[in-house]
């Protein structure tokens, strides 16, 4: 019985590499991408963080401009400061909407951000540029959507883009190659546990 069922098993996946090896085969473009990662769940940023870490470990120029978050000292921007000349890392924010309470703030403050933003994605040095938590500051109408895109659009070719944060507009999910839409299930902070270091920052 277990010898009949391992061989049904090795047939399988025979069968499956075969139509996989099939389906790659087809796939010989490259390009750069427009990611967008979204949702109510926890780890967008956490994500965009990895692949900045791909990059670097293949000596890419990464390219970081956090737009929400500025106060907090972050381990992630200590490590991605460490790693030299291949990343620039900007906390451009002024900290969460609801802290500041303040928009003409928080729209100068974006305004800022997307100025650093537009030199990083007009630059063909970085093969990567993450605009973290933009999606938030589009959502509020910080900043005009069609200046965002159309910097994007024009972008060198070859140069990936990640664009991170809650509901994320959908002209944004129409533009993109990529999405990706974090669902929280569950979440410590209801059962009374704080945002931890090593977890949340």
């Amino acid at each position: 019985m277990t010898e009949d069922h391992d061989q049904r098993h090795r047939e399988k996946m025979a069968k499956k590499k075969a139509s996989r090896d099939k389906l790659m085969a087809r796939k010989t473009g490259a390009r750069g991408v427009m990611i967008v990662h979204t949702g109510a769940g926890k780890g967008k940023s956490t994500a965009a963080f990895g692949m900045a870490i791909r990059c670097v470990g293949h000596g890419m120029k990464v390219g970081i401009v956090q737009f929400i978050k500025g106060a907090w000292d972050t381990a992630e921007r200590r490590v991605m400061e460490g790693l030299g000349d291949l990343v620039t890392f900007r906390a451009m924010g002024e900290g969460f909407t609801w802290e500041t309470q303040d928009r003409a703030r928080d729209i100068a403050a974006a305004g800022r951000a997307w100025e650093l933003a537009a030199s990083l994605l007009a630059d063909p040095e970085y093969k990567m540029v993450i605009l973290d938590e933009i999606n938030v500051a589009l959502r509020y109408e910080y900043l005009p959507l069609e200046t965002v895109l159309d910097a994007i659009r024009a972008r060198p070719e070859g140069q990936h883009v990640v664009l991170t944060g809650r509901n994320a507009l959908p002209p944004l999910i129409e533009a993109a190659d990529l999405v990706t839409e974090m669902t929280m299930v569950k979440h410590p902070f209801k059962d009374g546990i704080k945002a931890q270091a090593g977890v949340e920052f």
